[in-house]
């Protein structure tokens, strides 16, 4: 079932991410597999705003999304499913989950920036609708999402960023 992330959670979604990042090791991003999870800081800022939510069966979170607003738009910061629990469609759901906020938020879409040649990545949105914008489509608020993804050092690796 998807709901809002509680306190409790925030430490099994770090644990989430540091699992979600393993396979990144195997496509020698050995970097992005040790990058560090969100802080408990970051992750209580976006569940106080009511935009972070969570796949849990019954046992507690093995997938989550979390989301922001950028220019008129939601947009999906992160979305994880532990290793585990992948292939069953717990990101697309949560994705959906986000796309229906979004909605009644009065929310145009959904944005998102992601690894271009990485299966899970930018392959799997686009199954899921969303599509690549070109440098001049890009809002302001989006190129400084890119800016900050640069100073951080992900694009060491080609990066997209996607709407639909």
């Amino acid at each position: 079932m998807i709901r809002l992330a509680v306190p409790e959670d925030l430490p099994a979604l770090q644990d989430i991410e540091r699992a979600a990042g393993e396979p990144f090791r195997a496509l020698g991003m050995a970097a992005i597999a040790d990058d560090d999870p969100p802080s408990i800081e970051d992750l209580t800022n976006f569940r106080d705003a009511g935009r972070a939510w969570v796949y849990d069966p019954g046992d507690g979170p093995v997938a989550y999304l979390l989301a922001e607003v950028v220019d008129g738009h939601g947009h999906i910061e992160q979305v994880s499913v532990h290793p585990e629990y992948a292939r069953r469609g717990l990101g697309r759901r949560l994705i959906e989950h986000a796309a229906e906020w979004a909605a009644r938020e009065g929310l145009a879409g959904l944005t998102l920036t992601t690894y271009a040649d990485v299966p899970w990545n930018a392959p799997y949105y686009a199954r899921l609708g969303f599509e690549i914008l070109d440098e001049e489509a890009l809002t302001e608020g989006l190129r400084a999402v890119r800016a900050l993804e640069i100073a951080r050092g992900l694009d060491a690796w080609p990066r997209v960023t996607m709407r639909r």
